[in-house]
This record gives C-alpha cells, structure tokens and sequence, in this order.
C-alpha cells in the first residue's frame, strides 16, 4: 500500500484530532477577559426583538444582521453570560478547521489538506477572534464552504451540464415505483406485495434511493450560492468575495474560448450559463440587504473611525495574518519572517504545474486586499479583521509549499516549526492580550454609588457595557441612579459615538445643574471629545472626589465644592 493511500485512510482521524486541538485552543480561558464594548453591543442587539434588532442595525451599525440573528437565536437557548456568547464564535472557529482540510485535499491532496487545518488550528489570530462574541470567525467559516463548494465546480466535468439536471433526474427517478421482487413474491405469496405498500417500509420500498454522487454537483451549486450569500451577509466588505470569484472564472471562461480546453487540465470553467445562474441566485439570496448596505455604505463614507491605511499598517495586517505577536526587532529581519518566506516560495514552486490552482489563491487573496486598499483612499476601511477569510487562501498555499518538501519527516518537521512558533504566540495572547475592563468599571461605581446620584457616559454608547455587568448590581443592591450620555443620549443622533462639541456644553451644564453627585465614565474619548471638553467642564464645575483608571477608560467621582 502507498504512502498517500495510507495517508487517505487515517487522514478523517487526523482531522478529527486537529480540529479538537484547535477547540481546546479556541475555549482555552474563554472568559478570562471581561466583555469589551463591541461584544457587549453584540448581545445587546440580540436581546431586542426581531424586528428592533434589524431596525438598530440599519440604522446605527456598518454590519449585515447574520451574526446577530444567530446569537439572537443562540442566547435564547444558552444565556448571555461572556463564555456563551463566545462559544457561539468558537463553534463557527472549529469548524472551519475541517472545511479548509476538504479545500486543501481537493486543490492538491491530503498532505495540503492536513498542513493547511494545522496552520488554521493553531493560528492565534483565529484563535483571538474566535474568542470574541463578533461575526469574524463566522465569516471566515461561510467563505471557506463557498471555496470548497467552487473548488469542487471547478474540477467537476458535470458543472459544464445544464444546472438542476441532477436534482431533476433523481426526483424523476426517485419517484418510479420499485418493483417487487417475483422471486420473493413466489417464496412468500402475494401478501408480501400488497404488505409493501401500507406503512413507512412501504414508503421506502416504493421509491428509489440513489447514492448522494447522484447529485453532488448541483448540490455544489447550491452550497456556493447560499454561502457566498452568508458571507455578504456576515460582513459588508465581504462583496470583494464574489467581485474575486467573478474574476477568476470569467477569465478562466474567456482563457477557454481563445485556447481549447487540455484533457487534463487541473481546473475546468463551468457552462457560462450555469454561472450566471448562480450570479443570479446569489444576488436573490442578498438583495434583501441591498438597501441597508447602501445606507450603511453611505454613512460610512461620510465618516469613520478607522485610520488612513499606511505601509507600516498593511505590514502589521500581514503580520497579524501569520503570527499575531510576531515583534520585529528595530533593523532586523527576525527568522520567522525568512521561514514564511521560503515556505511560501516553496508553495509557489507547488504549484508551478497548476498556475489554474496557484491563480485561484492569489486572486482570492490579492482582490480583497487590494480592494480595501483602494477604497481606503476615499473612506479607510482597511482592517485586520474585516480580512480574516484572506488567512484561507494564505494557509493553503503555506500548506502546499510545506507539501513541496515531499520527504514526510521534512514536512512534519517544518510543520511543526510553524505550529510550535504560533503555539507560543497564542501563549503570549493568552498572558497578555487586554480588553477594556468594564467590569471592574462597573464594580467600583457599584461600590460607591449613593441614591440619587448622575452617571453620565462619554462616549455615550458606552454605557452597554457598563450595563452589561452593572445590571447585575443595580438589581442585587437596588442602586437607584440617574443614567445620560455625553453629548446625548444612546443612539439619539442614530450614530454609534458622537462627537462632543463647544455647541453640547449647555446640554452637560444643564444635566449636571443642582447635582451634588456626578459620575462621569470616560471612553473612547481619542475620537470622540479629542479636545477634553467633557472634562474639562466638568472640571471646571465640579470638584474631583475620587477617580479610578480601568483599561479602556476612567471613572470619575465629581461633587460640589
């Protein structure tokens, strides 16, 4: 028996085991951190109804309602505590870790497969994400189905066939009756035919059953057009997945017509029809969201937080991809960069006899990349972690130039190299990655609060998180306080964080007129009240009691002088 006939049978066990040692990683001190305020905004969407959710997002968040119908579903049945909301991410994490071992298999064999779940498994910057109650790792998981579902179309001569023959013939003959059997009926008598058709057996007996291949491909159209949708549907800048894909097979349709298609090629186009078809079917699928993204879209354009992209920043985004607390040492070129390099150079070499495969990855990669980039000179929008499925074709061609070694003890020692470097820098995630401390925030204003007293919030919205563990005490102490944002109320201006101005300060004075008692819990203030005001009317007012500094912000104690 051969080396990869013997890897083919131990390779499902060995995903099995991968993907549980990626689950360990992913619940490993799940709850260590406090909920931060995107996770906290995350479960308060959640918890509103159905329709209120929907009209939140649309009218205050830059995010499609996927995610947040499934929590909305998963809290209902699991609680809103840190550790289940978080393992609703988790979930999505795991499961990508088998998905990208059938892409891999499928480009290029198992030993891809393997190399590319390990590299997944292990990666800290999905076991970081994974570890957050956001839409990432879900986006992540219905891009990588969408791939493998393409990358079985493309290497499927029957995807060149009329879609829908498949499920039309298995129905057609799924509803011919099956004949009984005349041997049997002569051995056992005419009751066994007239017995066949009453109850279930009869039901299963009348019909016939036919082998899932009998319909794989259609349902690999099926699977692409209901997760690219999922994907557009999970994140808004996810509509550079269908802007590659669309690249990709038309210039492999147009390559087709100039050129006659080789027996052998590695990839083969489906029937132009057929991919119009599913271009169809996936904008049916998202057209619902249309107009909320072009709302959402449109506000977005017109101001957001995210800086302007710079070399440094795309460097650290492709950092964050490989290793997420690579540090690079001032002048320096540290190893572990030289060995991605030469990896990914091998991966290359990989592929040189399939450029089809190699150019599938590169412009699943490089489209979205470059995307975000060229949108981020009008608005910036270039962000780690709206990129997150990237790491899918990345690891992939990682994994192919772990496979060009060939020797199986080199590719384990190499695989092995890369897991161990990630293994440690998720150790250093664990030890030392922070996340704003609202709980502690909520504590010490739960610990001093008198009856009576103002809590103001600026940045306003961030009194979800505040909420999210002060709840807690307001209903074990009875705490009785007075709550407002600075400038206005949540969500009142129906932006996420306004900004405060020289024009809202009679608004604060007003709040604050006759009060003996003033907490001020004091956030994202870099962008929203870079000039202090907040603080330094009420500076100005009232008199520091007491003040605390938490991780993501301070609480302040005012009382009159």
């Amino acid at each position: 028996m051969s080396e990869e006939i013997e890897l083919d049978d131990v390779a499902p066990w060995l995903v099995v085991l991968i993907a549980l040692v990626g689950a360990g990683l992913r619940l490993f001190m799940l709850e260590k951190q406090g909920m931060w305020l995107d996770e906290t905004f995350s479960v308060w969407l959640a918890n509103q109804s159905l329709g209120q959710m929907l009209q939140w997002i649309v009218k205050i968040d830059q995010h499609p309602p996927l995610y947040y119908l499934l929590l909305h579903g998963w809290i209902a049945r699991s609680g809103d505590t840190a550790y289940y909301v978080r393992l609703l991410s988790v979930l999505f994490g795991v499961a990508t870790i088998p998905v990208i071992y059938l892409i891999g298999k499928r480009l290029s064999g198992p030993v891809v497969g393997l190399a590319a779940a390990v590299l997944l498994a292990f990666s800290p910057f999905h076991i970081r994400f994974a570890q957050e109650a956001r839409m990432y790792t879900l986006l992540a998981l219905n891009t990588a189905v969408a791939l493998y579902a393409l990358t079985r179309l493309l290497s499927d001569p029957r995807a060149a066939q009329p879609m829908g023959r498949q499920l039309r013939d298995y129905r057609r003959t799924w509803r011919t009756p099956r004949p009984v059997d005349p041997a049997l009926v002569k051995q056992f008598g005419p009751a066994l035919a007239q017995q066949s058709q009453t109850g279930w057996r009869g039901w299963l007996n009348r019909h016939h059953w036919l082998r899932l291949e009998a319909v794989e491909t259609d349902l690999a159209w099926i699977t692409f057009m209901v997760f690219s949708a999922a994907t557009m549907l999970t994140h808004n800048t996810a509509v550079f997945f269908p802007i590659a894909t669309n690249l990709f097979v038309l210039s492999l349709l147009i390559w087709q017509k100039k050129k006659p298609p080789e027996a052998n090629a590695t990839f083969q186009p489906p029937s132009g029809e057929n991919w119009v078809k599913a271009q169809l079917g996936i904008l049916v699928l998202w057209s619902p969201w249309l107009w909320p993204f072009i709302q959402q879209a449109s506000r977005v354009y017109q101001e957001f937080w995210i800086p302007e992209p710079t070399w440094a920043s795309v460097g650290t985004v492709l950092g964050a991809f490989l290793n997420e607390n690579i540090m690079v040492p001032p002048g320096k070129v540290p190893l572990i960069w030289i060995f991605y390099a030469l990896v990914l150079g091998l991966g290359l070499l990989y592929y040189r006899h399939n450029l089809a495969r190699l150019l599938l990855l590169a412009t699943l990669f490089a489209v979205p990349f470059l995307g975000e980039l060229l949108v981020s000179l009008r608005r910036p929008i270039f962000y780690d972690r709206t990129l997150i499925w990237l790491t899918i074709p990345l690891f992939l061609l990682l994994a192919a130039g772990i496979a060009q070694l060939k020797q199986r003890m080199v590719v384990l020692l190499v695989l092995g190299v890369l897991a161990t470097n990630n293994f440690f820098s998720a150790g250093d995630y664990y030890r030392f990655m922070l996340k704003e401390d609202w709980r502690n925030a909520a504590g010490y204003v739960a610990n001093f609060a008198e009856e009576g007293d103002l809590l103001l919030f600026h940045a306003s919205w961030v009194q979800i998180p505040f909420d999210y563990y002060f709840e807690a005490y307001e209903t074990l102490y009875a705490i009785q306080v007075e709550k407002h944002g600075v400038p206005v109320d949540m969500f009142d201006r129906g932006i996420l964080e306004p900004k405060m101005t020289e024009s809202d300060i009679p608004g604060l004075l007003s709040l604050i007129d006759g009060r003996s008692r003033v907490w001020l819990v004091y956030s994202h203030d870099s962008y929203t009240d870079p000039t202090g005001i907040v603080t330094q009317t009420l500076d100005a007012q009232l008199e520091i009691i007491q003040k605390r500094d938490f991780y993501g912000g301070q609480v302040r104690l005012y009382g009159t002088p």
